[in-house]
């Protein structure tokens, strides 16, 4: 994407761009995305506890979560906050999977 020229307003929207469109190999894939827990994850996915806002519970320090090998952040734990407060989740999230996968947790 790219920003078009400005519209009545002012405003520059989004514009796709041909041919930019590319695939990545990889063996496992963090979403990122929303503002709001899905139902779904909490739904289909035994052993993952939520709390009363319908969000996924998960450790501050590391996003760890109530099923072994399964990390959150963001707003699927804190329901609607800021970016920074996500990223840094994300960070915290980033820190516990790599401590995780080298048996360091």
């Amino acid at each position: 994407m790219e920003l078009g020229e400005p519209d009545e307003s002012g405003r520059r929207r989004p514009v796709e761009i041909p041919g930019s469109e590319f695939e990545i190999e990889c063996d496992a894939v963090i979403m990122s995305l929303g503002t709001s827990p899905n139902p779904l994850i909490a739904a289909t996915t035994e052993g993952l506890d939520i709390n009363r806002r319908k969000c996924i519970v998960a450790d501050d320090s590391n996003g760890q979560t109530s099923k072994e090998g399964v990390f959150a952040g963001g707003d699927a734990v804190t329901g609607a906050a800021t970016v920074i407060l996500a990223m840094g989740a994300g960070k915290a999230a980033a820190k516990g999977i790599d401590e995780y996968l080298s048996g360091k947790a």
